[in-house]
């Protein structure tokens, strides 16, 4: 069981040791990672000026589980849209709540604009 799912800003700031990275560490042994998550996190990391094989290299030994997007997270992803419009949340952030109620887990991201957010899942700003 997964008592965490990590949005794409809570695992860069692991990666790049940015503040907030230690509260994710501790939560890595119970945490996934969703597919539309872990695409943002290589994109990033390409767009940073990496290869996509060194940014999967550099993911790969966290261990995460990648929990696949399937019709189930797109249906609660697309009913998310009207509540997160005003905080600007992307598909990628709603992809990644919609994990973490699916998996009743906890929700760490880096994203100050998800606080106080009513979604139906607790979210933890991990700075």
């Amino acid at each position: 069981m997964s008592d965490y799912v990590l949005d794409a800003s809570a695992v860069i700031a692991l990666l790049n040791a940015e503040p907030g990275a230690e509260t994710v560490n501790k939560a890595l042994p119970r945490a996934v990672i969703g597919a539309v998550n872990l695409s943002e996190v290589l994109a990033k990391s390409v767009e940073a000026g990496h290869s996509l094989d060194s940014a999967v290299a550099a993911i790969s030994p966290l261990g995460l589980p990648v929990i696949d997007f399937d019709p189930d997270h797109a249906r609660l992803a697309a009913g998310l849209r009207a509540v997160t419009r005003p905080a600007g949340l992307s598909l990628g952030d709603r992809a990644c709540i919609a994990l973490g109620r699916t998996l009743e887990a906890i929700v760490l991201t880096a994203d100050r604009s998800w606080a106080g957010l009513d979604v139906g899942v607790t979210i933890e700003v991990i700075r």
